[in-house]
């Protein structure tokens, strides 16, 4: 059975709607993970076919709209889709109408005690997406009206007054997320030219658009990058974080900068007794950790690159992040940066000794 359309202006009355509410409330709306979005999404779909049999007329009427949604769900868990507003618009629209149905048809008894149960968990199920879609629409409509979509401001003024690298003691570029951004390099590494570039939130594609402002203007001879953690969590699919960082690679190598690509670092639920939020697993799976870790190793041994390794050295026996060295599961604390420092000293100096050892590279004309 096809998906059935929704009026294009339906969805634009409904879309403007949700974007004005979210934008009132925005405060208050984060989007939820990929997979407890998928959770929800598979719950409404489980709670409606539960529910079909309590009436004839339910059945009947709600066959289409339970095929709908089961549609809608199935497109909603790929990649490429995930996020796909008109899809998720279609799949609220379809539960929705089938609750009212329920509500609405005659019935000579009342429904089980067991069907009203599901129906109140469907209605709730329903409530949560709802505020993930209008989270979701406010995300959309600040990176619309954002015209700097990678932060290129955030460092512009620090680039222009940096000067030239002195050829005697070169350059370090650090690219990366938040766990970049918040290490005082200049407190771990002190006199030394390492030029932090790291941005709180960013994923790998923003960190692409920075590499010629952020990096390859700037002409080190090492760039040391930490990034893939925030794509997990908004549910990037492996294959475009990949992408995102061959093509960083691909850049570095074309200007004559030795790439460094390191692990992403563990996670852990070990704070979670101290604040909600900092339930980590739910959004960066440690499976999907190891997953990408096993490609960026994979890609760094099939390039020649230095592997900086992380991962091993602040992973605890159950798989998380050392509870020791982050206060919130997620980003390194005093202790953690601690541990990471000699790593990425011994990763800068294998990657100058490969400078060394290796013929120039040939520079090809992309920027």
């Amino acid at each position: 059975m096809r998906l059935r359309s929704i009026p294009l202006g339906l969805i634009l009355i409904f879309t403007l709607h949700a974007a004005v509410s979210a934008g009132l409330a925005q405060d208050n709306l984060r989007p939820l993970a990929a997979n407890e979005a998928a959770k929800l999404y598979d719950e409404i779909g489980d709670h409606m076919e539960a529910t079909a049999m309590a009436a004839p007329e339910l059945s009947r009427a709600g066959a289409p709209l339970r095929e709908n949604v089961r549609q809608s769900a199935e497109l909603l868990q790929v990649g490429s889709t995930r996020e796909n507003l008109g899809v998720m618009y279609t799949l609220l629209q379809n539960a929705k109408v089938y609750v009212q149905i329920a509500e609405a048809i005659p019935r000579a008894n009342p429904f089980s005690e067991e069907i009203e149960r599901q129906l109140g968990q469907l209605r709730i199920a329903l409530g949560k997406v709802e505020r993930h879609f209008r989270a979701l629409m406010a995300v959309t409509e600040r990176r619309l009206r954002e015209p700097d979509r990678d932060n290129l401001a955030r460092y512009a003024e620090a680039n222009g007054s940096l000067g030239p690298p002195n050829p005697e003691d070169p350059r370090v570029v650090f690219l990366g997320d938040s766990i970049t951004d918040g290490w005082p390099l200049n407190q771990y590494f002190p006199g030394r030219p390492y030029v932090n570039r790291g941005i709180g939130g960013q994923i790998t594609s923003q960190m692409l658009g920075r590499m010629k402002a952020d990096v390859i203007d700037l002409k080190p001879s090492v760039m040391v990058v930490l990034a893939g953690t925030n794509d997990i969590a908004r549910g990037i699919s492996k294959e475009a974080i990949e992408g995102n960082l061959s093509m960083i690679a691909d850049l570095a190598v074309a200007h004559g900068i030795t790439p460094v690509f390191a692990s992403i670092l563990p996670i852990s639920d070990h704070h979670n007794d101290t604040d909600p939020n900092y339930l980590r697993s739910a959004a960066r799976p440690p499976g999907t950790i190891l997953e990408l870790n096993k490609w960026i190793v994979e890609m760094c041994r099939a390039r020649g690159f230095v592997y900086l390794d992380y991962f091993a050295k602040t992973v605890d026996a159950n798989g998380y992040l050392r509870a020791e060295l982050a206060d919130d599961g997620l980003h390194p604390n005093t202790q953690g940066y601690g541990v990471m420092t000699p790593l990425v000293h011994e990763a800068i100096v294998q990657a100058f000794s490969s400078r060394k050892a290796a013929p120039k590279a040939k520079r090809f004309g992309i920027f």
